[in-house]
This record gives structure tokens, sequence and C-alpha cells, in this order.
């Protein structure tokens, strides 16, 4: 897909690159802003855009060091990479929108809503945590022998020497990835349950995510309808949504696009719960 406009911004000490599809303006629907993944770049969001881009403006852009952002010595971490998503809304002049971010962009999204919760309507995680022992053990572990050596012959790489051709540049970003990740966030449960924004929590059931995790983040967010239980129907609108996929790894649910995204649109969209009748 081609965007409507994009190129690099000059935010919080960055070149960010950044997307439009659509026209920001033209729709009654809130913008949505795309969050990729750790090593992720925006054309690695493609299928997730061209799923929503038919019904509403969709953002996308490159975090610190990732795509065609170049890496800088500024340091890196979950708040600023939140900030840096609440000033690219701001460049673009919107002044709210609806946030989706996996993996790593789930833990930004998460902190663009605690930290600048008037930018935030609506929020999707996929596939992340707010803390760090959300990840089973064996992810941290994982992340331990991370090295520039492991991405140098992959896209990450080759996408790093299109703007920085130095591998010591390489390494160090790298290092700051791994740091990042293996020390993860810590949001407490309190600012867990102060985010403004009604929140869908999608995972799989094979993920790097712990299943309790994911229920207690959907239970801080208000999830949880003990009515609901006891007259077998939803009356309203849900604050939080809880979506768990089968035989579906960290990896492979960011190709369920086509599953995804009608209950993602109906969230957004505050599409009332339907209720069949059996009698």
């Amino acid at each position: 897909m081609k965007p409507s406009r994009g190129g690099h911004l000059p935010i919080n000490g960055l070149q960010l690159y950044y997307e439009v599809h659509g026209e920001l303006g033209a729709s009654d629907k809130a913008p949505l802003l795309l969050i990729p993944g750790a090593f992720m770049a925006t054309e690695t969001m493609q299928p997730w855009v061209a799923a929503f881009a038919a019904r509403r403006p969709v953002i996308v852009f490159d975090q610190q060091g990732h795509g065609r952002t170049a890496d800088t010595p500024r340091a890196m971490s979950y708040e600023q990479f939140g900030d840096d998503a609440a000033a690219l809304l701001q460049a673009l002049e919107i002044e709210r929108a609806d946030v989706m971010g996996y993996s790593q962009g789930g833990g930004v999204a998460l902190q663009l809503a605690l930290r600048h919760p008037q930018r935030v309507g609506k929020l999707v995680t996929l596939s992340a945590t707010y803390r760090q022992d959300g990840w089973y053990p064996s992810v941290l572990q994982a992340l331990e022998g991370l090295s520039g050596a492991v991405f140098k012959d992959t896209p990450v790489g080759e996408a790093f020497r299109n703007h920085t051709d130095d591998p010591g540049a390489f390494d160090a970003w790298i290092e700051k990835m791994r740091v990042l990740n293996f020390e993860d966030q810590q949001i407490s449960d309190e600012q867990l349950r102060s985010i403004q924004a009604p929140t869908m929590v999608i995972i799989g059931d094979a993920d790097g995510v712990r299943p309790e995790h994911a229920v207690e983040m959907f239970k801080l967010r208000g999830g949880g309808d003990e009515e609901a239980a006891a007259r077998g129907m939803l009356s309203e609108v849900p604050q939080a949504r809880l979506v768990v996929l089968p035989a579906t790894s960290h990896v492979s649910i960011s190709g369920f696009v086509q599953v995804l995204e009608p209950m993602v649109t109906e969230f957004l969209d505050d599409v009332p719960p339907a209720t069949p009748s059996f009698w």
C-alpha cells in the first residue's frame, strides 16, 4: 500500500519515519495508530494497515533505530517511546486516536495511554505485558542472549545499514534493545487501573505472555462483569475485552489479521454485544 503522506519528522531528537494511510479528518472515525513490535518496521504492519485503512485513517511509524528511523545516543525506554508517539500525533495535528500495539508496541501503547491520556480514545494490546513478570521466564532467558550477530544478516540489519553503515552503532543499538526488552516496564496495578481508555487485550494461548497475566490485565482494565455472568448476557458495551486465540504463538498471532480485524473493529466502533434469542 502507498501512504497518502509520510516521511521524516523531528520528534524528540529523532528523525522519526511515519506513514499515514487515508485522509486525516476525512472520516467520522478516529484515526488508528499502529505501533510495531521490537525489531519491526512499518513494512511489517502492512497487512494490518490494509485491513483497517478501508474504514479509518491509519498511522504507523518506525520507533528509534527501527526501519527508517535512525538510532541516536538518546536513551531508550517504553516511557520515551510513548512520548514519541504522543509527539507524532501532535505534529500531525491529531487530538485523539485509537491505538493498537503489538508486543513491544503494545507496551508503548500502554505508556502513551498512561502519560498522554487525552491522546488515546481506545487501546488495543496485542501480545503485550504491563510488567516484566508477564512473560514466561524462558522469554527473558532468550533475551539475555541477544547480540548484533543474531540480526546482522536479517532485514533488521539491512534496514539499519541503510541509514547507519557502522557495525559498532548497530551492535550498540541491539544492546540497548536487549536491555529495554529484558528489563521491560513495571506498570503498577494502580497505574493500569487509572488508564481512561477502554481496552482490548489479545494474546495467543501459546504466547510468550502468560495467560494469567493477560487475565489480570483484563480485570484491572475493568473486565469481568458478574451481573452479566448471572444474567447470561451483556446489557451494555463492556469497558474491557479479552481475546485468547487457540494454538497461537507470539509470532504467529501477528498473521491472524483476518480473524482479529472484525473483533477489533467492533471494539473500536462500540458495536453493542449481540445476544441471540434461544426461545
